[in-house]
């Protein structure tokens, strides 16, 4: 009996031992940010490493020596759309974010590959595709925990900073929000594209809403697009005949047909004729 009882002891260990992780906090806890720059997205990740009572730089952290920017896993940045840094100018997408501390400016080296854990085994200088530098300043009080912040926001450039002990290190960079706010500008004020009125006309006739209405914008959409367009004439018979002009729908299905015969469309061309067929009878 002590035997069964011991043996459905150890299996219960083994069950819950495989079943269960224990967690424990991290000593550099990870930490991510989120910020918004104008109208570029930037996020960062990484952990955060605390001095306890240890000298940083310069001992923790060797100087003038490739530095994971962090602890544990690589510390990464992600951006949304381009970030100029002076007249150098980082692609959207996500990096590792290496730095090499100095005494009175870091370089800061965007890393194209972000899988490595820490530092990568061998250093590759090609995957490096941007390079700058942060100017260093003295803080009076010691910061406890390594810190990365984006400070200084404007519309249109922020800053980088790295801080920790008593030192910060920051990099001002700048953001298209001006190209983008005008491109977007120039987009409302000229109105609705054709595939605007196209989407918003095939959605009141998927859900049969108001179909005049739908027949107004297809037809500014063909108008737009032009009688090449072979897909909104489509949409446009289709329109026409639950209207119960079965002429104007003839007529636009012919159209159709034509447009997509040149460009070698089978499918557009039987739904038109069998469309064609079915009115033709009422």
């Amino acid at each position: 009996m002590k035997n069964i009882l011991a043996s459905f002891a150890l299996s219960v260990g083994t069950i819950l031992s495989a079943s269960a992780q224990l967690q424990t906090p991290k000593a550099s806890p990870f930490a991510k940010i989120e910020q918004r720059v104008g109208l570029t997205d930037i996020k960062i990740e990484y952990s955060r490493p605390s001095k306890n009572e240890r000298v940083v730089f310069g001992d923790l952290v060797p100087m003038d020596s490739i530095w994971r920017t962090g602890a544990n896993e690589n510390t990464k940045i992600t951006t949304s759309d381009v970030i100029v840094f002076g007249t150098d100018t980082l692609k959207a997408g996500t990096y590792a974010l290496y730095t090499r501390p100095g005494k009175d400016t870091w370089e800061i080296l965007f890393y194209s590959d972000a899988t490595n854990w820490g530092t990568p085994d061998e250093w590759d200088n090609k995957k490096v595709v941007l390079k700058t530098k942060a100017k260093v300043s003295a803080l009076i009080n010691v910061v406890e925990s390594f810190s990365i912040s984006v400070e200084n926001l404007e519309t249109e450039s922020a800053s980088l900073n790295f801080t920790w002990d008593k030192t910060v290190a920051s990099v001002s960079f700048t953001v298209p929000t001006g190209v983008k706010v005008m491109a977007n500008i120039k987009k409302t004020m000229a109105g609705p594209s054709a595939n605007d009125y196209y989407g918003a006309a095939n959605y009141y006739y998927t859900e049969k809403k108001d179909l005049k209405e739908a027949l107004v914008w297809i037809t500014k959409a063909v108008e737009l697009k032009g009688e090449s367009a072979y897909w909104m004439l489509r949409l446009k018979s289709l329109i026409q005949a639950d209207l119960g002009d079965k002429k104007g729908a003839i007529e636009s299905a012919n159209k159709s047909i034509l447009a997509a015969e040149k460009e070698k469309d089978q499918h557009y061309i039987d739904m038109n004729k069998a469309s064609i067929l079915e009115w033709s009878k009422k």
